[in-house]
């Protein structure tokens, strides 16, 4: 069974950034697609990013395209997501996840963003 956590994240100021971590128990790591989602207070689970297996592609939604960057690291097993230009809705519990809907993820790591 597959075991994902987070860390990394934090209070931070707008304009401010973060870089999330990701340690991955999975035998099969580097041939699986690796995402990060995320969820506000009260709202449902938000994709923010996809990574390919060898990390050749990379994909982001529209609210954190050009500020947020996903890699990995697949000699340690790791999946990472470095946040730029945050701003106040960033904030939000992050997760990695093994497939785009969240449905297997870690346990989550809250940014927020505030002055």
């Amino acid at each position: 069974q597959v075991q994902l956590v987070e860390s990394g994240g934090g209070l931070v100021q707008p304009g401010g950034s973060l870089r999330l971590s990701c340690v991955v128990s999975r035998s099969t790591f580097s041939d699986s697609w690796m995402y990060w989602v995320r969820q506000a207070q009260g709202k449902g689970l938000q994709w923010v990013a996809t990574i390919a297996p060898d990390g050749s592609y990379t994909v982001y939604s529209d609210s954190v395209k050009g500020r947020f960057t996903i890699s990995r690291d697949n000699a340690k097993a790791t999946v990472y997501l470095q946040m730029t230009s945050l701003k106040s809705e960033d904030t939000a519990v992050y997760y990695c996840a093994t497939d785009a809907l969240g449905t297997t993820r870690g346990k989550g790591t809250l940014v927020t963003v505030s002055s």
